[in-house]
Parts: C-alpha cells; structure tokens; sequence
C-alpha cells in the first residue's frame, strides 16, 4: 500500500485539486444481451453485474463501464477519478459555484459526490487510483527481416483484446460552455478545439491527449468510447475481428490530426461507436500543452476513407426519434 500511495504521488501535480482519470462511463441499452455480444467481440471483459454487466480489460480490474437496461440507449454519467484527499476540495468548490450536490443514485456505492452540468449531464467525482496512463503508452509495431512472414495466418491470428480505455467523447449543447465548465468544476485542462464543434480536455496530473471530448449537438449524447490498443495492426485486425462477428458499419482506418491517434470506429446497435485506437498523444505531468484553436477542417482526421453522413449524429438527440429506426440496421 505504501508503494502505492508513492507511485501516485509521483505523477501528481502539486498545488492543482483537479481530476486524474476518467473513470468509468455508463450507459443504458435496450438490449443487455446485444450489447454484451458486442463488446465481447470487440475484445472486452465482460462481467456481470447487479444491474448489468460491467466493461473491464483483460488482466486489468479496473471497471471502465457500466451498463444497465433501459427503454432506449442513453448516457446514465460520466464518472471521474480524484485524489482521495482532494475529494473536500472538489466539494467546497462545487458548493461555492452554487452547483447543487445531488443524492447518489440508485445502485451506486454512494461514496461519489454527483452534480449535473448545465446541460442536465450527470457527472461524479470520486475517490479512485489513478486509471489514466502516467506515460505514453507502449507501442509494439514490429517488423522482421528478410526470409520472415512478418503476418500469422488468418485462421492463426490472435484475439485483439484492448489494453484500457484511453477516452470518451459526449455530445453538448454549447461546447465552449462545456469547456468552461469541465475546467473550473473538474479541473481539467483543454488540449485543442476546432470551431465550435468540438473539443478535448486532459487530466493535468498526466494523461492521453484527452480523456474527454466534447462534440456540438442540440442535446447531451454518448458520441463512442475509445480503447487503446498495442499496434497499428491491432486497429486494423481489431476492425476486421469485429465484421466477422457481424459489425461491418462504422469508419477507418484512418489517423486523426488532433490527437494523432491511429483509429477505426465499429458502430453499435444504437448508433454510437467503439473506437481501436492507437498511439495517441500524451499530455505529461506538469507539461505546459499549448491549446490549439484550429479550423475545422483540422480537427477531424488527417487520412482515412469519407465518414459515414450521419457519423455525427447524436441518436439520443429528441429530434433523432423519427430517423434512428431507419438508419440503424446492419446490412444483411
């Protein structure tokens, strides 16, 4: 336990009360049984639950999602990760802001403190051992020698299993709101915006270029959730493991700009997506990242194919109830 409390106070910025990870997103779905052959296909550790099942990554036990059945698909919260002893701090700065501390609700453990944002989003912050990376992660794109198959044959490939979850990205009314918002109550930093149609944030005690971001749309929405994988050849193979199991629709492989990660989106039964993703940057403890504000036509991606018309779509949007019917099947 001491090692523990040394190593996390070595990737702590002295002097900022501000959240260190995301740690877990929660979604309902109509369907638990769909939704737990999806993400077992994409190669997540799925594990049942009270309410649920719960997302973790092979060889990790920290739980990176929740789900839960619903009426519909929809983000239930987002939960973030602080220091324990930076919990009073968070607290007092909520109350000060005159943002009201709600009651946990049913089927937490209650030891979070829970609020909602200005556009209804319920958001917690807890306790938690810091899950975002304290370093870039590893990558393994190896290559062999002459005379060496540098591939496995197919029906010899491996199971692309992701190593943790590198981020989220959530729909907003107002994202330069969301900004504003998501730095003075949670303490993040903001790494690049382009326009006003989106943006991302980084924890400041050390993390990916964002753990979260933030798109424009007319309503709150859960966008896709992103997996670190070990390779260039994981996205690709991840990508190709997952139409095999029946999800072709979605977009990549390609490379962002912003961000710089290698990606391909597998799209869900309801309309969000699963995103490979590989080599992002990293926002070092204590770094003074410079936030960009770039055109947007430099804040999607730098090669890759044409995305999908409704990529952007937020289907938990009201006006979304009349299409999502008609534009959410898988081809036969």
């Amino acid at each position: 336990m001491q090692d523990s409390a040394q190593h996390a106070a070595t990737h702590r910025r002295a002097g900022i009360v501000g959240v260190h990870s995301l740690d877990h997103f929660s979604l309902s779905v109509p369907d638990l049984a769909k939704a737990q052959a999806f993400y077992t296909s994409f190669g997540l550790d799925v594990r049942n639950a009270a309410s649920g099942f719960d997302l973790h990554t092979t060889g990790h036990n920290h739980r990176w999602g929740t789900f839960r059945e619903g009426p519909r698909k929809q983000i239930d919260h987002l939960s973030f990760g602080a220091f324990a002893d930076d919990v009073p701090a968070f607290r007092e700065r909520l109350e000060r802001s005159g943002i009201v501390l709600l009651a946990p609700p049913p089927g937490s453990d209650g030891a979070g403190i829970w609020f909602r944002d200005f556009d209804g989003a319920l958001v917690e912050i807890r306790a938690a051992e810091k899950s975002s990376p304290n370093a870039k992660a590893i990558t393994n794109n190896v290559t062999v020698g002459e005379g060496v198959a540098a591939m496995p044959l197919r029906d010899a490939s491996p199971f692309i299993r992701p190593r943790r979850l590198s981020h989220v990205l959530v729909f907003t009314s107002d994202v330069a709101r969301a900004v504003t918002f998501y730095m003075e109550a949670l303490g993040l930093g903001l790494s690049d915006t382009a326009g006003d149609g989106i943006a991302f944030l980084h924890g400041l005690h050390g993390s990916d270029h964002h753990l979260v971001a933030f798109a424009k749309s007319d309503a709150p929405g859960f966008h896709h959730c992103s997996w670190d994988v070990e390779s260039f050849n994981d996205v690709g193979q991840g990508a190709m493991q997952m139409a095999d199991a029946g999800h072709s629709l979605g977009w990549g492989l390609g490379r962002h700009v912003l961000g710089s990660n290698y990606f391909h989106y597998v799209r869900d039964p309801w309309g969000s997506y699963c995103e490979y993703s590989h080599d992002i940057d990293y926002v070092p403890l204590g770094s003074a990242w410079k936030a960009g504000h770039h055109a947007p036509e430099n804040g999607f991606y730098l090669w890759g194919p044409v995305p999908p018309d409704d990529f952007a779509f937020n289907y938990e949007s009201p006006s979304s109830s009349l299409t999502r019917d008609l534009q959410l099947s898988e081809p036969a």
